[in-house]
């Protein structure tokens, strides 16, 4: 069995994002060599998210409203983790959102429904941050 690892790097000027990385997704698994197995995609902080779904800017602002709606940033002052923060509600957007994605590799190709997409999610954007890209297989 054969192992990849690579590590995707953001730098979001906004505060939130949704990120189409499945080109770059697309890119690892050319790199990994990998014809059959799976690939994990994982945010690697706890204010981000990856997640799959349509790339559709109509929904993209439906999330942004349903999120806002669900974890409100303002007022900043409704979270007790806000005591010198102001990112509560990143967090609750991240659970909300997930972590991580699995993904099936069939026959050297990311085996995704017909408008799947994978998505990099960021809730409390403006530094560097990461997604972890773990292949393995055959």
């Amino acid at each position: 069995m054969k192992s990849y690892r690579k590590e995707l790097w953001f730098n979001v000027p906004t505060r939130r994002a949704f990120i189409n990385i499945t080109p770059q997704i697309n890119e690892c698994l050319i790199e990994s060599a990998i014809i059959e197995g799976l690939v994990l995609v994982n945010a690697m902080h706890i204010t981000a998210s990856v997640f799959i779904n349509d790339d559709e800017s109509g929904l993209h602002h439906d999330f942004e409203v349903w999120l806002e709606r669900l974890a409100p940033h303002e007022p900043t002052k409704q979270y007790r983790h806000n005591v010198g923060e102001d990112n509560a509600d990143a967090h609750l957007k991240r659970q909300i959102m997930g972590r991580e994605v699995v993904v099936a590799i069939t026959n050297g190709r990311l085996d995704l429904g017909p408008w799947e997409q994978i998505f990099y999610g960021e809730f409390d954007g403006r530094r560097k941050k990461r997604a972890l890209v773990k292949i393995i297989g055959e």
